[in-house]
């Protein structure tokens, strides 16, 4: 057994390792129990939940580009209530964090849905996400301006006393005056970054490959950027920073933590191969045996 302390705190959350799933790429969970036992990550976060159930866009909407993908799902869910009555009593017995990510086209929308998740015992957080760039209204809107994104933040506070992580989009001039905008109205925590928006072309057929022409680009291309704004917000904020985007081995985990994140979540990865959250647990461990490191937040910032 390892003597290596991998335990790490997000405001009152408390995980056994820094690895979660990233929302949009683990859907419930459910569907990775035949590849994974849940007690060996941190925490998970379920697909993105909204007031009421959406379809999402019409098809073609995920394609593939050098190194990523870009998706442009558009927040496909069964909608809050659904959640709360059919899937929950399903998830709630997962021996990890489940968090739920939530998101809205208004202001009365977030606050309705963290309002009802804030009921369920077993959730221990939300991840609310501000920074989606796939749906036309509400998301990207609140996440590009400061003002916005603090109005949202802390309208959502007043509504729920649980942990509050926010999800900030890269796609803007400055991703640290949104974090500090966001910081000063009330959460707990930040999780960055969102997909970069991006597009393809198919020139076979002569039309863009997306049905929305724009969707969110991740995967192995995105993680530079990530980085970049990981270590950025970080050294601006005085609350945790949870580092996604790219993320698809140990090393690339372990640079995130270096650069500042308490925690990481293992996003696009997790179509390749539905084991590779354990998977970077795992070499996190080994990497901090060879190195000599009793405790994963000595090397936490270290950049």
């Amino acid at each position: 057994m390892s003597n290596v302390k991998l335990e790490i705190k997000i405001d009152r959350l408390t995980l056994r390792n820094p690895v979660m799933t990233a929302s949009g790429t683990f859907g419930y969970g459910e569907e990775f129990t035949d590849f994974i036992d849940m007690a060996q990550l941190g925490g998970i976060v379920v697909k993105g939940t909204t007031g009421e159930r959406r379809q999402g866009n019409p098809y073609p909407r995920m394609a593939e580009t050098p190194a990523g993908m870009l998706n442009a799902v558009g927040l496909q869910n069964v909608g809050v209530e659904t959640f709360c009555k059919e899937v929950y009593p399903r998830i709630k017995c997962f021996d990890t964090n489940v968090i739920v990510n939530v998101s809205g086209s208004s202001i009365e929308e977030y606050c309705h849905v963290a309002e009802m998740i804030n009921e369920l015992e077993h959730i221990p957080a939300i991840e609310l996400n501000i920074s989606c760039p796939n749906v036309k209204k509400g998301g990207m809107r609140f996440g590009t301006n400061p003002d916005m994104a603090a109005q949202v933040v802390r309208a959502v506070r007043q509504n729920y006393n649980k942990t509050l992580i926010v999800k900030l989009t890269p796609n803007v001039t400055s991703v640290v005056e949104i974090a500090k905008a966001v910081e000063e109205a009330g959460a707990d925590s930040l999780s960055l970054i969102n997909t970069l928006l991006g597009m393809a072309v198919d020139v076979e057929r002569r039309r863009p490959m997306l049905s929305t022409v724009t969707g969110g680009l991740s995967g192995p291309c995105v993680k530079p950027v990530a980085l970049r704004c990981v270590w950025q917000v970080a050294h601006a904020v005085h609350i945790p920073v949870i580092g996604l985007g790219g993320i698809a081995s140990g090393e690339d985990a372990l640079e995130f933590l270096m650069a500042g994140a308490k925690a990481i979540e293992v996003g696009t990865a997790n179509f390749l191969n539905p084991q590779v959250s354990v998977n970077i647990v795992e070499c996190i461990e080994k990497w901090c045996e060879k190195h000599g490191v009793k405790d994963i937040n000595e090397i936490i910032g270290i950049i």
